[in-house]
């Protein structure tokens, strides 16, 4: 199972100095992917521009969208976006598409709140692979270019916790971007049955299974399972502070190395593909440690 990282992009006052630490040191590092998402109404980079960044900090990691929220943005625009990023990382992009949760985002864009359905996903994602095939889809003299590195476009991954949006994605992603909001292998074992029983009866490939979860490591916090709490009140902004006070104390990892090993380990013996770790800090001395640790073995299911 491969083992990717988050950007702290979540993080308050995220400077460029930072991230591109980041991404050096994850690009240098073990990590098999380089990971950051979407908000709109909210203090992180934008998307879409950091790609750009990334493609140029970087030259080996792959680079992954978790996620994407198509109905924030025109499907021709993002499509020519995102197959110029494919270009400047040499086809090391895989994009992670999902609906999104905040109607704040919704709003900040003008992007209309009823089309937040998977069937507005999927007409979405078709745009763009046709879009990405070469196909004049606007009407205007030529087609929107760039073409993407690779031939039919990057990989498109379905950002969901829901079987049933799952189940539908099989149609059009190659695979599911996962979130665990605690670790819950039972919950993430039932998802990835459901993935393969729907990518099978629509007659695709085995989807890629990826999940994600936050952490805080004991070797680089004095309370770690603070360091988590601390996070998701800055990002959770949108939720009462009351829920979110109540989800801190089982959300996401809080231990050692050792243990963070250990809870891999158990996503590795699911048939996780990749797991990609979401950091609740933006102290580099994770990058150390992290490097560190998953040197030492692969993680293989038992």
């Amino acid at each position: 199972m491969d083992v990717g990282l988050t950007l702290p992009v979540m993080e308050p006052d995220i400077g460029p100095e930072t991230l591109r630490t980041w991404a050096a040191a994850i690009d240098s590092g073990p990590f098999s992917s380089l990971a950051f998402g979407e908000r709109i109404a909210f203090d992180n980079p934008d998307a879409l521009t950091l790609l750009g960044a990334v493609a140029a900090w970087t030259s080996r990691v792959p680079i992954t969208t978790t996620v994407i929220v198509p109905q924030l943005h025109d499907p021709v625009a993002l499509a020519k976006a995102l197959a110029t990023a494919d270009r400047l990382c040499a086809g090391r992009l895989t994009v992670g598409l999902g609906v999104g949760g905040r109607e704040e985002d919704y709003a900040a864009v003008g992007a209309d709140w009823s089309t937040r359905r998977i069937a507005d996903l999927a007409e979405r994602a078709s745009t763009m692979r046709r879009v990405w095939s070469g196909e004049n889809v606007t009407g205007s003299t030529l087609p929107v270019g760039p073409p993407p590195y690779r031939p039919g476009g990057p990989p498109l991954l379905v950002g969901t916790h829901g079987p049933r949006t799952l189940a539908a994605a099989a149609e059009w992603a190659d695979g599911l971007a996962g979130m665990s909001l605690d670790l819950d292998l039972a919950a993430t074992a039932e998802l990835f049955d459901v993935a393969r029983k729907a990518w099978a009866e629509a007659g695709r490939p085995a989807p890629r299974l990826t999940t994600s979860f936050w952490f805080a490591l004991a070797e680089t916090s004095p309370d770690p399972r603070a360091q988590i709490h601390r996070h998701l009140r800055h990002y959770m902004n949108w939720i009462p502070a009351a829920f979110v006070d109540a989800l801190a104390p089982t959300a996401g990892f809080a231990g050692t190395v050792e243990q963070l090993r250990a809870t891999l380990q158990d996503f590795a013996d699911l048939g996780a593909d990749e797991v990609q770790l979401i950091p609740t800090s933006d102290d580099p001395r994770q990058l150390e440690v992290l490097s560190a640790a998953l040197a030492d073995a692969p993680l293989t299911p038992r």
